[in-house]
């Protein structure tokens, strides 16, 4: 009885984290709040992310602002073509001594913005995606443990293709959220021209230690989810799966490949976090369908048929909802 009351306290803390989190952010980042909220979801239920939008959208402030609140260690990793596995992950160099030592790269961090993901040939983007998965790298047979917490939020831009590497399904997979940014609205817009033209210096204040984010990320991990809750989680995650017994009526039409079952495990550990954030101790269907779109929209391909008519990820994942 003890245990359970004390994470009712703990998700009430996390609750009110999230506000005073909110809060700090929007000192500097203005609107965007669905996006905020994704991102610190996507950390507190230790995943990764990957931001969509066009350049200009404060996606690198976004993610500065946040590693400062958080009190991390933040990294920012410009992916070129000319970017290769060890500038990522670091080398072993020869030292004054004679003696092989390991010069860690920008990897080792508590954030890592992976800067336009899409621009680096494939054996660059697979180092950090191993690193995403396994939480350590391996340089010379030498296995190196990455700091805790650990998240990647990289940035994609989704309309210059010339000269860019895609993500693969399977690589696209690893990151829990998809996160689309869309141009701000015209009040916003003016709000941020003006603190953006103008003296202002805004101080942040540290919110959340690395130690209390792990306790949350446990927490997360901890908070009961109803069978039925989580049935309709693996039920949604099916659903897009075309050809199959359960695959709905637009997946056999517009899809040609679907979720797999980390989609499922997203959309369940994506559901707690939602409702404890939000001051609930057990999640609800409704809180699954809140962040279905955020971990389903790249891990669906759509066929010929959907392109031809102009049927969207998000359209498909609505009506099977």
């Amino acid at each position: 009885m003890a245990n359970q009351k004390s994470d009712v306290e703990a998700v009430d803390s996390l609750s009110k984290a999230y506000k005073d989190l909110s809060a700090e952010i929007g000192k500097v980042i203005v609107g965007q709040d669905d996006v905020v909220r994704a991102v610190i979801i996507s950390l507190f239920s230790n995943g990764h992310a990957l931001l969509v939008g066009v350049p200009g959208l404060a996606k690198t402030l976004l993610v500065s602002t946040i590693a400062e609140v958080l009190d991390l260690d933040f990294k920012r990793i410009q992916f070129t073509p000319d970017l290769m596995p060890s500038d990522i992950t670091g080398s072993e160099i020869l030292d004054e001594t004679r003696h092989f030592r390991f010069m860690r790269g920008p990897i080792f961090a508590n954030i890592v913005l992976a800067d336009e993901i899409n621009r680096t040939p494939p054996k660059t983007q697979a180092a950090l995606l191993e690193a995403m998965q396994e939480r350590s790298v391996t340089v010379s047979g030498q296995r190196h443990e990455l700091p805790s917490p650990f998240f990647v939020l990289a940035t994609q831009n989704p309309i210059e293709q010339e000269g860019t590497y895609p993500l693969p399904e399977a690589q696209l997979d690893r990151f829990m959220f998809n996160i689309p940014l869309t141009y701000p609205t015209y009040e916003q817009e003016v709000e941020v021209v003006k603190n953006t033209t103008s003296a202002r210096n805004v101080k942040l204040n540290h919110i959340l230690s690395s130690e209390q984010i792990v306790e949350y990320q446990q927490l997360i991990r901890k908070i009961p989810i109803s069978d039925n809750v989580l049935e309709y989680a693996v039920g949604l995650a099916s659903k897009t799966r075309p050809g199959t017994s359960r695959a709905t009526k637009e997946a056999n039409n517009y899809l040609s490949w679907g979720a797999g079952p980390r989609a499922s495990q997203y959309l369940a550990l994506g559901a707690k976090c939602y409702a404890a954030i939000r001051g609930k101790y057990s999640p609800d269907i409704e809180d699954v369908q809140a962040i279905a779109s955020l971990v389903l929209r790249h891990r669906i391909v759509r066929n010929y048929k959907a392109e031809a008519e102009g049927v969207t990820e998000e359209n498909i994942i609505e009506a099977m909802m």
